[in-house]
């Protein structure tokens, strides 16, 4: 049994009738190169697998203090896995069948202040260069839009829609939607692709609203934008722990809820497909209004003993 093949087969099957995107499928990847290692070196056979070898391979990213989250998307990897070798009565038991999964704890996210992203903006408009132009339109594209870093990072030049004052993104699952800008964020769009061309060697053409002379994909990937943006982070000295692309995509989720947005309305414009997904905005929001009625409401001020 060629355990790579199966791999590569079961990866196959989940692009071509899954529609997963890329990332997710980056990620399953991961997970069972790690997996097919651990039975090499075990030499076990999927056939004879057990659950207890289940839980010897999981054991080893608990003892080594990875998050719960990750644990149990590794587990999530193995049983669809598991579940493609059954059907495809490559075994005839799946070892999976009564292992329990750990039940993820949701995390709040931190949320950057209206004040945090002016600095922000602020700061990198002073860098005139192509590159310092290019960062501003990308940070305030992520704000001003709240796409994922990844639709921002392959957002292709056609995206640009109907007199710029539209996004066409692609998002999971390549489902597309139609995400609106203003026209602070259209000129400052205009500006980026006065200056793009600096981004393409030569006379290439390239598809690509980001692109990259250095990145072998073409246009510049999430790993380089994040790497500018804690860099940002230093030069400016903002005194933020990090700043990342998700937490500019929390801020504008969180800030357009505290304005009046209904979650229905921010659930389209995020690309969520579930509403409980969006939701763990919310919780943000109750703490803090939580806060604001301790602080200013007459009654929290007043000694009734």
């Amino acid at each position: 049994m060629n355990h790579n093949l199966l791999v590569e087969n079961f990866l196959e099957v989940l692009a071509s009738e899954k529609g997963l995107s890329r990332n997710t499928l980056h990620s399953y990847k991961n997970d069972l190169d790690q997996f097919i290692d651990f039975i090499q070196k075990k030499n076990l056979e999927l056939t004879k697998f057990k659950d207890r070898d289940i839980k010897e391979f999981i054991s080893q990213f608990k003892d080594r203090g990875y998050e719960r989250s990750t644990i149990a998307r590794k587990i999530s990897s193995l049983t669809h896995f598991f579940k493609f070798l059954l059907d495809e009565k490559e075994i005839k038991i799946n070892p999976l069948r009564n292992f329990e999964i750990p039940k993820q704890t949701k995390k709040l996210p931190i949320i950057l202040s209206s004040t945090h992203i002016d600095k922000i903006l602020e700061f990198t408009k002073k860098d005139r260069s192509a590159p310092g132009i290019r960062l501003y339109t990308m940070i305030e594209i992520l704000y001003a839009t709240g796409i994922r870093v990844s639709e921002l990072v392959e957002m292709k030049l056609s995206s640009v829609y109907e007199d710029k004052n539209f996004l066409l993104i692609s998002g999971k699952g390549n489902k597309e939607r139609l995400v609106p800008i203003s026209k602070k964020t259209r000129r400052s769009l205009e500006k980026y692709l006065t200056i793009r061309n600096y981004f393409i060697s030569g006379q290439d053409k390239s598809m690509w609203l980001f692109p990259s002379k250095q990145s072998s994909i073409g246009h510049i990937t999430r790993q380089r934008f994040n790497q500018l943006l804690n860099q940002l982070n230093l030069d400016a000295n903002l005194g933020i722990k990090r700043i990342s692309p998700h937490k500019l995509r929390h801020a504008f989720a969180t800030h357009l809820l505290e304005n009046g947005m209904d979650l229905r309305s921010l659930q389209q414009i995020l690309g969520h497909s579930d509403i409980s997904t969006t939701q763990i905005y919310t919780h943000v929001l109750k703490e803090r209004l939580k806060e604001i009625i301790k602080d200013n409401h007459p009654l929290s001020k007043v000694n009734l003993d």
